[in-house]
């Protein structure tokens, strides 16, 4: 789970589109269904292995879940749960507030966790579990924000795609869904390997790309399948 963008389209709309790359090992992920989770209505794809999902949108929060916290980190398993459980445990809280408090962190491995609370004014919470200590901060909502999986690309490969964002913007300044998902399809220099679509030895590859616009309260979420080559 391992590449997001968000991109404010006015002071209450944006939209956030994921990339989710994944070892063609593991079974292909269920498109997107809306499930009856703790009192709220959300739409999530589920991963076919462990069930969990890795981004999720609902009339009240969008959460999307990246590998790793800061930097590449050894894995030490036995894990008691996949963090592909992370977001919808989080509807049991209600707030990130509460989440951050009351949740047990202990035993999971390590992640970072977007999240948008879409109230009349849009919140960017961004939290980070590092395996020991869990951090969070607010993120202007004002400006684009780019995250890359920890585990999957070292500090330059973040900082050059957030590069890649900015030169992207400059040159569209008012982005249309369009035109983002084509910066997650076709954005980067040729690197199969760190591009922002990787295929790294027909192995590890971008599966699918889930976008999500969020606009007069609303959020409409699509879902592609790149390996079908199918929008569901």
């Amino acid at each position: 789970m391992c590449v997001l963008t968000y991109i404010p389209t006015n002071e209450t709309d944006f939209i956030v589109t994921h990339n989710r790359d994944e070892t063609l090992k593991r079974p292909k992920a269920f498109p997107p269904q809306t499930h009856s989770l703790h009192g709220y209505e959300v739409t999530m794809p589920q991963d076919a292995l462990a069930g969990g999902t890795w981004i999720a949108s609902s009339k009240a929060f969008t959460l999307c879940l990246l590998n790793g916290a800061f930097e590449k980190h050894t894995p030490q398993p036995p894990y008691k749960q996949s963090r592909g459980q992370i977001i919808p445990d989080f509807f049991r809280y209600g707030s990130v507030e509460s989440f951050c408090q009351h949740y047990d962190f202990e035993g999971i491995e390590n992640f970072t966790l977007i999240v948008f609370v879409q109230n009349s004014l849009v919140e960017i919470h961004e939290i980070r579990w590092d395996g020991k200590q869990l951090f969070s901060e607010q993120k202007a909502v004002n400006q684009a924000h780019i995250w890359s999986s920890a585990t999957l690309y070292p500090l330059a490969i973040r900082q050059q795609r957030a590069a890649w964002l900015a030169d992207f913007l400059e040159k569209n300044p008012h982005p249309t869904p369009e035109h983002l998902l084509d910066f997650h399809l076709y954005g980067g220099t040729g690197d199969k390997h760190n591009d922002m679509r990787i295929n790294r030895h027909n192995d590890l590859v971008t599966q699918c790309i889930v976008q999500i616009s969020y606009q007069h309260h609303e959020a409409n979420l699509a879902f592609y399948d790149l390996l079908a080559d199918l929008k569901v």
